[in-house]
Parts: structure tokens; sequence; C-alpha cells
């Protein structure tokens, strides 16, 4: 079916708003379900490390190794997981993906011994290989670039979203679940993993791979979105297999990459270490306390998250945004250390951090989607985040190597130097501009 030139080009007509909302709706939903617990299985060892350090006898630095290890694996195993996506279909791998790591996240609460816990992190890694590129992927069959970047802020906000519920729940849970003699730290892992399972069954049953199999679209809506999709990109030459590999090459796609890393080592510093800085607040705080009050930067980084990416996309201006966070992050990472001992200053402080290494993810993702062909999406994005994800193994083993048992906050120097580096070599970068909201206007 043919699509009227207006329709099909213009931003405001009833087709766009119509299809576009469906959309949003219809699989935005699931697509953050999956994140959310995706996030929140992965960074619960930081309340469960509450808990279970005494246990395990886990000092700071091997809590550093045991957050960071999780990530050799997922590195590894990032870009075929992406590949694989492509040729099976988003469908049965998201599903794929969610059903395991939750059983990983189950069999954790079980670990009786450090060795143990490495094995399991390494495991998880392992089983949630792929999932956040593979869902920017597939967003990149749902969504124009003019609203991609308010798709990945959403996709995006899971997480904090799932640093407060894990912060919350995760207080509370060591304050008050005992249940069958395990001790409270386990339950941590059992109750946060098992929704995952079900979540990846929901998947399987209930999201299309791409607009023609939508049964929520008419054949109008499917083919006009399809012809979106296909009309903003302009495939390079067509490679194999095996050869996309080449992508992985390109210097654009190392800049982001290795840039991306050093954001990461802020971004995972604070995801794992939060509660060890809170606790070090006042050592008097309860498990409950420090949730509570550990959710609160995450809360602000997320409202700074949504309105960040929605000004970037109404701007169409992606790398200012991103410099402009990144040292943000810097600047609330560096108060931390310096009111360490000073709850209200303290707070603020990694709340600006939390808008910081949150905010940046919506425009820094929509401008990696538009500097990329889409023949070098899949590996494209693959690479960036195995690559980044690399920061999330240097910035908690290099924070946990420096700090000691009566000051955490030592190490976040580390993470500091890294975000100042990446916002110089993003200033770099070239970057096309996106037709935003203001900019945009009717072809006639």
């Amino acid at each position: 079916m043919s699509v009227p030139a207006a329709a099909a080009t213009t931003a405001d007509s009833p087709l766009a708003r119509r299809t576009v909302r469906k959309v949003g709706v219809r699989i935005m939903p699931i697509v953050l379900l999956l994140y959310i617990f995706n996030y929140m299985d992965r960074a619960n060892i930081g309340y469960a490390q509450l808990g279970m350090a005494k246990e395990l006898t886990i000092t700071a630095a091997t809590f550093g190794v045991a957050s960071a290890i999780f990530f050799l694996a997922y590195v590894v195993f990032e870009v075929p997981s992406n590949m694989i996506m492509k040729k099976v279909g988003a469908r049965l791998w998201l599903s794929r993906i969610a059903v395991s790591w939750g059983i990983v996240t189950v069999l954790t609460g079980f670990v009786a011994s450090v060795t143990h816990l490495m094995i399991a992190r390494i495991l998880l890694g392992i089983a949630e290989a792929g999932l956040f590129p593979g869902l920017l992927l597939y967003l990149t069959f749902w969504f124009r670039g003019k609203e991609r970047g308010r798709a990945i802020a959403t996709l995006a906000l899971a997480q904090p979203i799932a640093l407060i519920l894990g912060s919350l729940f995760g207080g509370w849970i060591l304050d008050h679940v005992h249940w069958f003699g395990m001790s409270s730290w386990q339950w941590v892992f059992i109750l946060q993993g098992a929704p995952a399972v079900l979540i990846g069954l929901l998947t399987f049953f209930c999201l299309p791979n791409k607009p023609a199999d939508a049964k929520f679209l008419t054949a109008e809506e499917s083919s006009w979105l399809q012809a979106e999709i296909d009309r903003e990109y302009v495939p390079e030459e067509k490679e194999t297999f095996l050869g996309q590999l080449r992508a992985v090459r390109d210097g654009k796609v190392m800049l982001l990459a290795i840039s991306n890393l050093f954001i990461a080592c802020g971004l995972y510093g604070l995801t794992f270490f939060l509660p060890l800085i809170v606790k070090q607040l006042d050592p008097k705080y309860s498990s409950t306390n420090i949730g509570l009050l550990g959710a609160i930067p995450y809360v602000v980084g997320a409202v700074g998250m949504l309105l960040l990416a929605r000004n970037s996309d109404r701007t169409g201006e992606r790398k200012g945004h991103v410099i402009g966070t990144v040292l943000v992050a810097a600047i609330g990472f560096f108060g931390a250390i310096q009111f360490k001992t000073v709850p209200t200053l303290s707070l603020i402080s990694l709340s600006l951090a939390a808008i910081g290494v949150l905010g940046y993810l919506a425009p820094y993702w929509a401008m990696a989607a538009r500097v990329l062909s889409k023949e070098h999406t899949a590996v494209g994005l693959a690479a960036i985040n195995s690559i980044a994800a690399l920061g999330g193994f240097f910035g908690p083993y290099a924070i946990g190597l420096a700090a000691t048992e009566s000051d955490v906050t030592i190490g976040l120097y580390f993470p500091i130097g890294c975000l100042v580096v990446a916002a110089v070599m993003l200033a770099f970068l070239k970057v096309p501009r996106d037709a935003g909201a203001r900019l945009a206007r009717p072809v006639k």
C-alpha cells in the first residue's frame, strides 16, 4: 500500500501521530520492564554486600572485583549476541536473555563462598550479554530519529527506576526478610531475580519483531512506519555476516566506544558503591535508612534525564548535551569526596553525579545511532557497548582498590579523571544534527 507523501514526510500528520502513539504504548512498557529488572539484577550486589560482607568475608577491594568481573564475560559475548538476535529475531532472543539471567540471579542467592560469588557473576555476565545493545537496535526498528531520543530516554529511565526500586526493596529486604532460616542478603537475589523469568515469557508472547508483525498496527500504519524507518538511512555496501565485524575498526565506533568506557567508570562506580558511600555518612544507619537515602540521587537523576532528553530531542542537538552532563557528573563526584561526612551536601553532590551519569545516556545513544550507517548499526552499537562495558570493570575495581574501610570516597578520583577525558574526546566527534521538533518543517 502506498502512503501519501505528506503523510510519509510530515511529522504532525494524523497517521504519524497515531502510529507513533500506538508503538509507544504497546512496545515501550515491555522494553522498559526488561531493562528495569536487568539493571536491578546486575546492581543488587551493592545492597546484598551490606549483609553478605561478614558471612563471606568480603572487603571493599574484594567487592570491587566481584562487581567488576561480571563485565569480562559480558564484553566477550555481547557482539555475538546482537548478531544472533538479528538472525533469529528480537522476540525469541530477548526472551532467552531474560529467562537465563533471572535463573542465574536466583541461584546467586545460594553461593557459599567468594569463589562461588565470582563464578555466579561471570555466569550473569554471559546470560545478560546483548540485552542493552539488542534493545537499542530494536528501537531503531520502531522509531524515527526525531522520536528515538525520547524512546532511548524511556529505555535509559529503566536504570534510575531499577536503582530506586533496588535501593528501597534491597534495604527493606535486608532488615525484614529472614525466611526459612536463610540470610536476608540471599533473599535480595532471589526476590529480585525471579520476576525476570516471568518477564522473559511475557516478552516471547507479546513482543513483535518488526512493524510488519505488529497486530496492533493497521496495514497502512505498518507500511508507513517501515517506509519512514528505511528512508532515514542510506545503507553502505552490503556485507557478509563475518564482514560486518569490520565496523568494529571504524574510527567513529572506536571513539564512541572508548569515550563511553570512561563514562561507564563513573556510572558503575556510583551504581555499585553508592550504598557504601551512604553508609559511611553515618555508621548507625540501618539498611532501610541506607536504601531510602540511596534512592534520592536516582530520583533526581531520573528527572534530570527526562528533561535533558526532551531538550535534546527538541533541539536535535546531541553532542553538547553529552559533554555537559559528563562534566556535571565529575563535579558531583568531586563534591561527594569533599563532603563525605556532611549528609545533606553529600546527597546533593551524589545527585549531581546521578544527573550526569544517567542524563548522558539518551542523547549519547541517539548520537551513536545517528553517526552509524544502517549496515553497521547492529555490530556498531554492540561493539560500542561491549568496549564501554569494560568501564564497568575498571571503575568498580579501581574504586574498590583505592577505598579503605573508613573512606570509600577516596576511590572516586579515578572516575572523575575518566569523565574529564571522555568530555575532551567527544569534543572532536563530528555529529550530524537531527531534525529536532523545533527545526522540523512540513514538506509541502
